[in-house]
């Protein structure tokens, strides 16, 4: 499978052992930045850039999900979630990893480089990976309406409206 990362300062350094691991388990790694350590930097452009390339990649029939890391996973989530077709999903667990794939067919997932060790990323990754979108009725439901309104602004009738 191809992992799409990207990170800023706070992760840097997760996501280059992050690519080691990927890569020893047979993924294709594409970093989307940084190269290098700027206390500075911005990661919108980086997570986008990720995001962009996953949807890229799965319309295009390439088997492919995102990792987007930064000190909280707040803002990288936020960044990602703005690409057309990208469902990402702010992971903290094993269960919020696992429910991300399993319930919402999420495609990237962020998460808080200075909330959790490596070996705790490391699991939350892999259990993402691994685990496939369950295709419930209710689910895939769902996820169409999220896509409409994405896509058109249609949204469910509200039943509170007269």
């Amino acid at each position: 499978m191809r992992i799409h990362i990207a990170t800023d300062h706070a992760g840097l350094e997760f996501s280059t052992q992050l690519q080691h691991h990927l890569a020893g388990q047979g993924h294709e790694v594409v970093d989307h930045g940084p190269i290098e350590y700027d206390p500075v930097d911005d990661y919108p452009a980086f997570c986008i850039r990720a995001a962009q390339a996953v949807v890229a990649d799965q319309e295009s029939g390439v088997e492919a999900l995102g990792v987007v890391f930064g000190g909280s996973g707040n803002g990288e989530q936020i960044a990602a979630n703005k690409v057309r077709g990208v469902r990402a999903a702010l992971v903290w667990s094993i269960a919020t990893a696992e429910l991300a794939r399993e319930h919402n067919d999420a495609n990237v997932i962020a998460i808080g480089a200075r909330q959790h060790g490596f070996d705790d990323v490391v699991g939350f990754i892999d259990r993402f990976i691994e685990t496939p979108f369950s295709g419930d009725e209710r689910h895939v439901r769902r996820i169409g309406q999220i896509a409409a309104y994405e896509t058109d602004g249609t949204l469910e009738p509200d039943p509170r409206a007269s």
